[in-house]
């Protein structure tokens, strides 16, 4: 009984972690921050951990922001290509991560301006200062 009480919790997690939603349910304060960062793009929203994400294209990049419900955008998340990390990350993904296959990489800007770097390898995303120096794996 446990168990399956385990299961129906970690399978209720994934599914409760990002939920996709209708843009016309993105409340007016979040989509002002977001029209007004990126005027001209068009977004696919999801929520998680009560803040909204807007996913889109633009410049040829993936780029997801993440906005919380008072409209105050937190963090902006770029995809990167590999040889964009800084060389320290590169050169600990090589020596920690050696056999395993980066999945993809970003560039993380806080609104603080404080720039990380991820690279999700095995369903893990292994965090970077903006040096490149680690900072701590988060579990997905």
């Amino acid at each position: 009984m446990k168990r399956l009480l385990f299961v129906t919790f970690v399978i209720v997690s994934l599914k409760v972690s990002a939920q996709k939603i209708d843009a016309a349910k993105v409340p007016t304060t979040v989509k002002t921050t977001f029209t007004k960062a990126y005027p001209k793009v068009t977004a696919k929203w999801e929520m998680e951990d009560k803040n909204y994400e807007a996913a889109f294209k633009l410049d040829g990049k993936n780029i997801t922001v993440v906005i919380d419900a008072k409209g105050v955008l937190l963090e902006t998340e770029t995809d990167i290509k590999i040889n964009e990390l800084p060389k320290a990350a590169t050169d600990y993904l090589s020596i920690h991560y050696k056999s395993k296959k980066i999945a993809e990489t970003a560039m993380i800007k806080k609104a603080n301006g404080e720039i990380n770097y991820e690279a999700e390898v095995n369903k893990v995303d292994v965090i970077f200062d903006s040096k490149g120096n680690f900072l701590k794996e988060v579990k997905g």
